[in-house]
């Protein structure tokens, strides 16, 4: 009599069992060291049908990669490049509404503290930027026009690495008329030119490498008190990175976006439950529990929510200052940005 077993099983005991992952699919998964991705990567919280090879990579090699090659499965997404390429109708991904990064970006505007003052001294100014089209710079500019009238034309910016001269944009763009743009002189970096004095500001999601250095300082003094008055009034918190499966996987296997959805939904909510455990802080930081009690009484119990619906209000936001900007081709829709099966999840 054959003893081989089946394709996909192997003999135990006196029966055959499944290769668990022979029915799986082995994908490449990159994204950002968080608290809320580690039950993912540490195997506590699974993706249903999936055998995933996890890499932790700082955002800006996983963008250039994943934008430039196409070199991940599944993997973290600038908004804003992401946004660009579905607007243009040639974006390698499909998006999944998992924002495993978002931040209040009034921390990021860094001044000439002996010139500018307030906002409006931007006006006329020079400006570094790393790429005129980072995530973290939409919103700034977004927040500067919204609440200061200093609109993206009004300020003349300059493009350069914030510790490497020659950083390239990661997409092509092209700008409104109006709005002026040139790259760093050779071999300078926007980090020298502010602590030169040769530009009057900087944004960026990392701070200057000069920072703290003479005259180089926050445009907004306290920026997380600047950050809360702008959420009281508008309800946005800001969404930098979402999630993006391969747009060729999601085709042949549609179920895969709602699986990976309900999975880095199901991280988030574990990395939470030890966050609020009070028996042994898990950060090593004092007091993180009251901080987070602080943030669900200001903003809400599912202050760092995911999913369309939640967050449609701050991604419409969102898409229409980045078209208004020169960077989408078209007002997109929030809906556009993701896989249908990801647009509503199931409830007990």
């Amino acid at each position: 009599m054959d003893k081989t077993p089946p394709a996909g099983l192997s003999s135990a005991g006196s029966g055959w069992v499944m290769e668990e992952n022979m029915s799986k699919l082995k994908l490449s998964v990159a994204v950002g060291d968080y608290d809320r991705n580690r039950p993912l990567m540490d195997g506590a919280v699974q993706i249903d049908g999936v055998d995933p090879v996890f890499m932790t990579l700082p955002p800006e090699e996983i963008f250039f990669r994943a934008f430039r090659h196409q070199d991940f499965d599944i993997c973290e997404c600038s908004l804003s490049s992401f946004s660009v390429q579905t607007a243009a109708g040639n974006c390698p991904y499909v998006g999944v509404p998992a924002f495993v990064s978002r931040m209040f970006r009034h921390t990021s505007v860094y001044v000439r503290t002996d010139r500018v003052k307030k906002p409006e001294d931007l006006k006329g100014r020079k400006v570094g930027v790393p790429e005129y089209q980072l995530t973290a710079i939409i919103w700034a500019r977004a927040i500067l026009e919204d609440e200061f009238g200093v609109k993206p034309s009004d300020i003349h910016w300059i493009r350069g690495g914030i510790e490497h001269a020659g950083r390239p944009e990661k997409i092509t763009v092209k700008l409104p008329a109006g709005v002026r743009l040139e790259n760093a002189p050779e071999g300078s970096t926007i980090s020298e030119l502010l602590a030169r004095g040769e530009i009057d500001g900087f944004i960026a999601p990392r701070p200057p490498t000069t920072m703290g250095q003479k005259n180089v300082g926050w445009l907004f003094p306290d920026p997380v008190a600047a950050a809360k008055d702008y959420y009281k009034r508008t309800g946005i918190f800001p969404i930098m990175h979402l999630i993006g499966v391969r747009r060729a996987l999601a085709e042949q296997h549609p179920w895969l976006p709602a699986a990976v959805l309900k999975a880095f939904e199901q991280s988030k909510a574990m990395a939470l439950a030890h966050l609020a455990d009070p028996s042994a802080t898990k950060v090593t930081l004092p007091f993180v529990e009251e901080r987070l009690q602080e943030a669900r009484a200001f903003m809400g119990h599912d202050f760092w929510s995911y999913g369309l619906e939640p967050n449609r209000k701050t991604l419409e936001t969102f898409l229409r200052h980045h078209h208004a900007q020169g960077l989408s081709s078209r007002l997109l829709k929030p809906e556009e940005l993701f896989h249908p099966a990801t647009h509503e999840t199931f409830k007990i």
